[in-house]
């Protein structure tokens, strides 16, 4: 059986160093790939990301703003419910013997990435009511100056 000698103490045979090697590599690259790991993003999902790219009146986008706060909303109740679980398990930690700081740290987590996704989503609203705003200004100033021509005839 080949071996690979590392650090000059280490025997190790070849065909479970390249098998830990490719495990560690693609936990790596998953990690790597998580949505934790990938700039945070709103809620969405496809439906509402198609009607977000096809809005194109005021209107649209003020459906699809009230859809990302309705979103932001449930995040928000997410938030709540899990800094509940934190509280549970930093009061009765003794239930939960050696997993009580897991569940903590892990439980802190989701609670960031749920803050992150109400900011998110919150922000993503507030840009679709901009933008109905703007559609509906321009709507009004095309009016005002259709009206300023035909009063000219």
């Amino acid at each position: 059986m080949p071996t690979l000698i590392l650090f000059g103490f280490v025997p190790i045979m070849k065909t479970n160093f390249l098998s830990i090697f490719a495990a560690s590599w693609m936990t790596g690259s998953l990690a790597l790939l998580s949505p934790a790991a990938l700039a945070i993003q709103p809620i969405a999902t496809p439906e509402i990301r198609a009607a977000a790219q096809s809005a194109a009146t005021p209107r649209d986008h003020e459906l699809v703003a009230k859809h990302y706060d309705k979103v932001a909303v449930q995040a928000q109740a997410k938030v709540k419910e899990q800094k509940e679980l934190l509280k549970q398990y930093q009061n009765k930690s003794y239930l939960y013997g050696r997993q009580a700081q897991d569940l903590q740290s892990h439980t802190e987590a989701l609670i960031r990435d749920y803050e992150q996704k109400v900011t998110a989503t919150l922000r993503e609203a507030a840009m679709h009511r901009q933008m109905a705003s703007r559609l509906q200004e321009k709507h009004a100033s095309s009016d005002t100056q259709r009206g300023n021509v035909v009063k000219g005839l």
